[in-house]
């Protein structure tokens, strides 16, 4: 039996690039960071000399050089450290070439742990000296991890006075969380278990008696070749969607023509013959 995937590897991070181009999810994702991250930093930053951020399932970099340069421009004489995990070793190579080529990350000192977040709380815990941060985040990546409370309980454990645990994670009755609890049976296998959402976190976070606080960033991306079976972007997209090397033999046309149906009337709005697929995140800051 093959190793259970935590991270994309190989023709699955072409996937990944393709999907981010095609919805722009990065960009709206930043766009929001910009607007709200500001003040949380100036929060988790009080009375401190130093700041110490980690990325757990950082991917090649794009959003975190965002949020480093936005923390070096809320505090500009305060020094930062950045710590990353992450178990694709091709991310984290583009990630480092990111590095090289952001002229004010030269002053940031980077630790790399090319691993799943699995294996990096292990090794934490195994050699007693846990460091902590002042700034963790975890974007879009707690659908790999084997426990989820757990996770969240080991990260936000981590956390200095006044930090933040900022979970990025598709948005409980999104079209992502519609299509995969409805077709749980068809797409969920030992890549992704279990499919989660914003829904999921927060009840970890009630069970854990945390304080935070959830916002919503709204998001949508163009299907409408999805329905058009000649269309290379609407297959590639499909694939993706649904986590398949190749959407229209991993399913029986029967599955097929029902994915299909509800990604049009239950996932999506149509408008002027312009399918848009609602793609909502939500964005929970978890207080230490």
């Amino acid at each position: 039996m093959a190793a259970k995937q935590s991270s994309y590897e190989g023709s699955e991070v072409e996937s990944f690039h393709f999907y981010l181009q095609h919805s722009g999810e990065h960009q709206t994702v930043v766009q929001f960071l910009i607007n709200n991250l500001p003040d949380q930093f100036i929060r988790m930053g009080a009375d401190k000399s130093s700041l110490a951020v980690l990325g757990v399932g950082s991917g090649g970099g794009e959003v975190d050089v965002h949020m480093l340069t936005l923390m070096q421009s809320t505090f500009s004489t305060l020094p930062i450290t950045a710590d990353v995990v992450e178990g694709s070793a091709e991310l984290v190579a583009k990630f480092k070439a990111l590095v090289k080529t952001t002229a004010n990350l030269q002053k940031i000192p980077f630790t790399w742990n090319a691993m799943p977040s699995e294996e990096y709380i292990q090794k934490a815990i195994g050699s007693g000296d846990m460091k902590t941060f002042d700034f963790i985040h975890m974007i879009q990546m707690l659908y790999y991890v084997d426990d989820l409370t757990k996770t969240i309980q080991f990260y936000h454990g981590l956390l200095n006075k006044n930090g933040r645990l900022m979970i990025i994670i598709e948005s409980a009755n999104s079209g992502w969380d519609t299509l995969w609890r409805t077709f749980s049976k068809e797409l969920c296998n030992e890549t992704f278990p279990v499919y989660r959402s914003s829904s999921d976190v927060l009840a970890s976070l009630k069970s854990l008696g945390l304080k935070y606080e959830e916002h919503f960033i709204p998001n949508t991306f163009d299907v409408t070749e999805c329905f058009d079976p000649d269309s290379k972007t609407g297959q590639r997209l499909l694939s993706f969607m649904t986590a398949r090397e190749n959407f229209y033999q991993s399913f029986s046309p029967q599955i097929i023509t029902d994915i299909l149906n509800l990604l049009r009337r239950e996932c999506s709005t149509e408008k002027e013959g312009k399918v848009s697929f609602n793609s909502n995140l939500s964005c929970v800051f978890v207080h230490a």
